[in-house]
This record gives structure tokens, C-alpha cells and sequence, in this order.
């Protein structure tokens, strides 16, 4: 590849997607150029999602040298097939580092650089130090107890996190981090903003799933975890830090 390029590439992330033959869509692309240090994707299915990660795991491990990278998913078959089409879209590019090894799950470049795929398991993401990215693919739908087993592998090397999923409920750490957490980069795409999916489509869904359904899937609505007791917002009411203590 042309040193021009290779420029190119390293200043615009959203470059390597039109390298391999993807029109990005201007949210793609903006998360691309910004590459944030954290940032929750709460997007519809078919939205491109999974492509914008997968793009900025390339561009990590293309331009970062020696870096790991650890795409995670609430089993081993999803995120080997989120791997199969990092892959997919790496064969795609001309110009950048060789592949050294290659499994199904996990790949070395001539950089230095790995990605490698886990299975949304507590116990399976220990050991790993290092992490410059962690892609945290169905995060609404993964153990708290995982997050927390993930994050030590980002400190020695202040990684990114980008975790991407449809809701699944007011609970669990994606939807804590989502609507309270400090320091996220927040975007949302529901189904009516994907230029891929038509009205026609949409329509005929809402019909097939219900409103409530359809309403979680399409339009990106929390509904209310249905083994609770009772609804959140009920529990919150319940809490409040504006009475005196008894005692000082």
C-alpha cells in the first residue's frame, strides 16, 4: 500500500471500511474517526453495528503494534462468527501486516498484533493482560461477573471498551452503564434510521412480533425485566438521600 494510504488509513479508521468495499453511514463513521476510549452501541439489528466494531479492531490491531485484542460474545459460537467476519473484511484490504498464525478463533499478525475470540465466560477471560480494545458483542446479554472479570485486562494499558447490543431488560451492567454511567460515548440507532431496512419490512414485523416486541428489537425500548418483582422505576422511588440521618 502507498505510504499516502497507509495515512490515511491510520488518521481515518472509517477509510478501511471503504477500503473493503463498505459505504459507511455517517454514525459509522464518526465513532470511526473518534475512536473513544468507551462507547456503548445501542443499536437494531441489521444497523452495522457488529461492522463498526469489527472495524475499529482491525484498525487496532493493524495500527497499533503488539496489540491484543479480545472480541467477546455471550458464547463461543458467537464470537467465532464475529471473528469469521473480522476476517472476512481483513482479506478484503490490501497493503496490511500478513497473517503469522490462524485458527477459528484467534489470529497473529506480522506486527505483533492478536485478536482473539472468547466465549462470554467468567472463568474463560481470565489470564489475558494487555487488552488495547475489548469488544463486548450482545452486552445486554453477557454476566455481570464477566465485565468485571474483563476490565483488569485493559489497565496496564489503558484499553478501549466498546460494548454493542439490542436492550434486553432494565438490568444488567449494559443497561446501568447506559442509562447512569459516566465517560460513555452513547449511540443509538434504532431501526427507523438504518437506511437498510424498509418501511414495508418494519411494518410486518411490528405485526408479526407485537407491539412490545417489536418495541425492544426495532425501536430500542427497555422494557421492564420480567423477573422482577417490581418495576424498576418503583424501586428507585424507594431510595432517596434527601432525609437527615438521626445521628451525625
Amino acid at each position: 500500500m502507498l505510504m499516502a494510504g497507509d495515512i490515511q488509513r491510520a488518521l481515518d479508521p472509517s477509510r478501511l471500511m471503504r477500503d473493503a468495499g463498505i459505504t459507511p453511514d455517517p454514525w459509522q463513521a464518526k465513532l470511526l474517526r473518534e475512536r473513544p476510549k468507551r462507547a456503548l452501541l445501542l443499536c437494531c439489528r441489521q444497523s452495522g453495528k457488529t461492522e463498526t466494531a469489527i472495524f475499529l479492531a482491525l484498525w487496532t490491531a493493524l495500527f497499533e503494534p503488539g496489540a491484543l485484542v479480545l472480541i467477546v460474545s455471550p458464547s463461543q459460537r458467537q464470537s467465532a462468527e464475529v471473528f469469521r467476519r473480522l476476517m472476512i473484511q481483513y482479506s478484503k484490504l490490501q497493503g496490511v501486516p500478513e497473517l503469522t498464525q490462524e485458527s477459528a478463533l484467534r489470529a497473529e499478525l506480522g506486527n505483533g498484533s492478536r485478536i482473539v475470540a472468547l466465549p462470554g465466560s467468567e472463568r474463560t477471560v481470565r489470564g489475558y493482560t494487555g487488552a488495547r480494545l475489548i469488544v463486548l458483542d450482545e452486552a445486554a446479554r453477557v454476566d455481570d461477573a464477566l465485565l468485571a472479570a474483563l476490565r483488569p485486562s485493559m489497565a496496564v494499558v489503558n484499553g478501549s471498551l466498546i460494548m454493542l447490543s439490542t436492550p434486553f431488560g432494565k438490568r444488567g451492567e449494559f443497561f446501568r452503564a447506559w442509562s447512569e454511567g459516566q465517560g460513555w460515548t452513547r449511540v443509538s440507532v434504532p431501526a427507523s434510521a438504518c437506511p437498510r431496512i424498509s418501511q414495508e419490512f418494519l411494518d410486518d414485523e411490528r405485526r408479526e412480533l407485537g407491539a412490545m416486541r417489536y418495541s425492544e428489537e426495532y425501536e430500542l425500548a427497555w422494557l421492564e425485566d420480567t423477573e422482577a418483582v417490581f418495576p424498576v422505576a418503583i424501586v428507585d422511588r424507594a431510595f432517596t438521600d434527601k432525609i437527615q440521618p438521626l445521628w451525625r
